[in-house]
């Protein structure tokens, strides 16, 4: 029987490990494991050293080649208190398992982990089953390596039949599960159909974003309502809506689950029903943390995260937050007050050149510039009513 089981520990001691292939850089990587480790963290994992190698292909076997794996093992078997190792790319079972048996200790990838954080972070019925079906999904086609070494050696009677027999015992009734589990998430999603369809003639406003950029801080800033918010990643998994009224224009505001790179196809399935708030959304306010070095990259990953769903041409306002840590990261005490405005001035021209006027920079935490992102969301709000419901529209002024 397959067994689901909590793989990451609170105060496990990890190594990361990252490969630089032939459509990368060793500066791309370094930030893809920076996010690991931030990753690891939110698990409960410390990541106590990375190991790196160049690739033009990963090997078949073990993902690194024998040497890196050996410089693995040495650095594991010398600290003594290393019990994980993360690999910031997709393993199959069978590389996991030689990995394992090579090292001595717990294997798995970034699909793992993410995985492990959203069961960690699924609170209602229907997130359970998301990440539940997830799960599967992924164990699914990994089923025969992670068999590989029950396998007995040698041969004669019984020596492979009981280990083939498990294997396809286990492979129907993962199937089985996993259609038991799209039947109900179909329940549910008839039940968030009906949900959406009961909140009347409301234009729906949804806040998207990269995870931990500040979506449910700004949520609870503009709908006055208490949202669970903390510097970890996917602290929101649950897609939360209030009904917010600005200058007496009612709307509905709802906050998604983050994006992230590398986001499993099968978590991002399973999400469907959550991320419809998404596709039937008439305006996206994508938030931005404009004080992280790689921003803009993460802009990029939600736009073709947002491309992917079919929601990628929707009315669209960039929130630029955390300015407050921008104008920290980036000015020194000494740096004259002038040269602050004329670099500030010509971020805010290219990106308002860039969004063609639709975007707003703020500070949730600070509440700067709350009072504009308001007005700006209140302008395209009804502009939209006028669009969707001209007959409402004269009302709201």
């Amino acid at each position: 029987m397959i067994e689901k089981k909590q793989l990451v520990h609170e105060e496990e001691k990890a190594v990361l490990v990252g490969v630089v292939q032939k459509d990368q850089t060793e500066h791309q990587l370094r930030e893809y494991l920076d996010e690991l480790a931030f990753l690891a963290e939110t698990a409960g994992a410390i990541a106590q050293k990375r190991f790196t190698q160049k690739l033009q292909h990963p090997d078949s076997r073990t993902f690194v080649g024998k040497g890196k794996l050996e410089e693995i093992r040495q650095f594991i078997q010398f600290k003594g208190d290393i019990n994980l190792v993360i690999f910031d790319d997709e393993l199959t079972g069978s590389q996991i398992s030689n990995i394992e048996k090579e090292l001595g200790v717990k294997t798995i990838d970034r699909s793992d982990l993410i995985l492990d954080i959203f069961a960690r972070r699924a609170k209602t019925a229907q997130a359970k089953t998301q990440v539940e079906l997830a799960q599967y999904q992924y164990i699914l086609p990994r089923l025969k390596g992670m068999w590989k070494h029950l396998e007995r050696q040698g041969g004669g009677v019984g020596t492979r039949g009981p280990g083939e027999t498990e294997i396809e015992t286990d492979r129907r009734i993962v199937k089985d599960k996993i259609s038991l589990l799209r039947r109900k998430l179909a329940e549910f999603d008839k039940q968030a159909f009906t949900q959406r369809k009961d909140r009347g003639e409301f234009i729906r406003v949804a806040l998207v974003g990269y995870t931990n950029v500040g979506k449910s801080t700004l949520m609870t800033l503009l709908s006055k309502s208490e949202v669970f918010a903390e510097n970890k990643l996917f602290a929101t998994l649950d897609t939360t809506t209030r009904k917010v009224v600005f200058e007496h224009t009612p709307f509905l505001l709802s906050d998604t689950v983050g994006f992230i790179r590398k986001l499993p196809h099968h978590l991002v399935e399973s999400f469907k029903s959550t991320l419809d708030e998404v596709r039937e959304a008439d305006v996206l306010l994508h938030v931005v943390d404009i004080s992280h070095p790689q921003y803009e990259e993460q802009l990029q990953v939600v736009n073709k995260t947002l491309a992917e769903l079919k929601a990628g041409d929707k009315p669209c306002v960039t929130i630029f937050n955390k300015m407050d840590l921008y104008e920290a990261h980036t000015f020194d005490q000494w740096l004259e007050d002038d040269i602050k405005k004329e670099i500030l001035q010509e971020l805010k021209e290219r990106w308002q050149h860039e969004t063609k006027d639709n975007c707003v920079f703020v500070s949730a935490t600070e509440r700067t510039n709350i009072d504009g992102l308001r007005q700006t969301i209140l302008n395209k709000v009804r502009e939209m009513y006028r669009i969707r419901y001209p007959y409402k529209a004269e009302f709201f002024y």
